[in-house]
C-alpha cells in the first residue's frame, strides 16, 4: 500500500493534501520538496532499523 502510513485518510483528504502542497510550494518546487521528504523518510526507517537490530543483538545477551 503506497498511503500505509496514513491509513485513516481517504482519497479526498490526501488530495487535499497534495492541492494545498502544490499551491504553497507551486509547480517548481514541489518535485523538490517530495524528494526531500523522500529521503528523509528513508533515513528515518534506516534509523529505525538500526535501532531495532541493537536491541534484538542486546536481546540475544539475555537469552543466553
Amino acid at each position: 500500500m503506497i498511503f500505509g502510513f496514513l491509513p485513516n485518510l481517504g482519497l479526498a483528504e490526501i488530495s487535499l493534501i497534495l492541492v494545498l502542497a502544490l499551491i504553497i510550494f507551486g509547480p517548481g518546487k514541489l518535485p523538490e520538496v517530495g524528494k526531500a521528504i523522500g529521503k528523509s523518510i528513508k533515513e528515518f526507517k534506516s534509523a529505525v532499523t538500526k535501532v531495532d537490530e541493537q536491541i534484538s543483538d542486546e536481546g540475544k545477551g539475555f537469552k543466553e
